[in-house]
């Protein structure tokens, strides 16, 4: 055995598990905060991040696995969260976090988990975790952390079945900002970290479908004046702000649920105005409806940050981020709209665009880096449409 499986064995009886609907159990050991949840399980293939995955609002209503078995290895920091708190459900993972490395920790992911009622399960064979995810779509799942060891697998099993699913579920609201407020600060950067916008720039309102606060920064970045608006803005509300370009954010949950009230909002802004629209992840799927398309529920959907994505036009492939459960169907996209990008991994839909309009959209996070910077340029091409 080596050091480090031997590092992760431990003695006495399982301090966690994950009961299936399908009745199906994983025993483990918990960590982080104590208790029973219930969600969608998915699974997340990215090496670095786990922080921002945690806190990334597009996880509401969803547990994590994830296949890289070095979580937590690098600790938390107050820089990394995407929203306040995180968002997602629970964590699931090969090996228990060990003690950071790392020059930007200020503490340990167990504690982190904890302080925001988070369950982390370690000690779980993650491979054989995904491959059932892979197999037979994103399981319906109870997940409980208890010292003792005590579980109640049936109420346990009776818990995962009730669990709805996010097929009809419009989480947006449950995730967006309570009232509008500005948005000035710039993505990081050595040596300094963080900074803040001083200068004027293109007034941009960005609809608040529960967006990360890298995209904002990347907005202001791009030389944008950023106005965040909440996810039920009407379009009167996003006009009053008289802007140059119109942003949707990335979102949870089904976007056919949260188009109820944010496409009426979207199709009179493009019927009424020439205002360039930009949208991402949950604000694509949004766009896409509004202009006359369909989405879909994916089996397991797409998370992770190593997804090829290549945009037609120019015939480049893109490494991405990419986090949703549902996708646009690109068969139902009406005239005057055009496919963009597309996955390399399965020929889903990754992006669309107006043919005569500066009105376009993508499926992965541009924000995110994992290229690193391959999709920076959607929001200098947005910025410019705006000169």
């Amino acid at each position: 055995m080596s050091a480090a499986a031997a590092s992760q064995k431990k003695p006495g009886k399982p301090t966690a598990c994950i009961v299936l609907a399908d009745g199906t159990i994983f025993y483990g050991y918990g960590f982080g905060a104590t208790g029973v949840i219930q969600a969608e399980l998915c699974f997340n293939t990215a090496m670095t991040g786990y922080q921002e995955i945690m806190t990334d609002p597009s996880y509401a209503g969803q547990a994590i696995t994830f296949t890289f078995p070095h979580i937590g290895n690098t600790g938390v920091n107050a820089e990394d969260d995407e929203t306040g708190d995180p968002v997602a459900r629970a964590m699931v993972v090969k090996w228990d976090p060990t003690e950071p490395s790392n020059w930007r920790s200020q503490g340990t992911l167990s504690a982190w988990l904890a302080k925001r009622g988070r369950i982390g399960v370690g000690g779980v064979d993650t491979r054989r975790l995904t491959r059932a995810i892979t197999h037979q779509g994103a399981p319906h799942v109870a997940i409980a952390h208890d010292p003792e060891g005590n579980f109640d697998i049936e109420a346990l099993l009776a818990h995962a079945r009730e669990f709805t699913g996010l097929e009809g579920l419009d989480l947006a609201k449950d995730v967006t900002c309570a009232q509008s407020y500005k948005w000035n600060e710039q993505r990081w950067a050595w040596p300094d970290g963080f900074s803040e916008r001083t200068e004027p720039g293109k007034k941009v309102v960005a609809i608040d479908y529960g967006a990360k606060r890298n995209i904002l920064r990347c907005l202001a970045s791009a030389g944008c004046d950023v106005t965040v608006l909440p996810a039920t803005a009407t379009a009167e509300e996003v006009l009053a702000h008289k802007p140059q370009g119109v942003f949707l954010s990335n979102g949870p949950g089904d976007p056919a649920a949260t188009g109820e009230y944010a496409v009426p909002m979207i199709k009179e802004i493009l019927d009424t105005t020439d205002l360039p629209m930009f949208g991402i992840c949950l604000g694509h799927q949004m766009l896409a409806l509004a202009l006359g398309g369909k989405t879909m529920k994916m089996s397991h959907g797409h998370h992770g940050a190593n997804h090829p994505v290549k945009e037609h036009e120019t015939g480049k492939v893109e490494i991405t981020s990419m986090n949703h459960g549902f996708a646009v169907d690109a068969q139902s996209l009406p005239e005057g709209v055009e496919e963009t990008h597309v996955s390399l991994f399965d020929g889903s839909n990754c992006g669309i665009k107006m043919t005569d309009r500066p009105v376009f959209s993508v499926q992965q996070h541009p924000e995110a880096s994992p290229g690193p910077q391959d999709s920076f340029y959607l929001f200098e091409r947005f910025a410019a449409s705006m000169a």
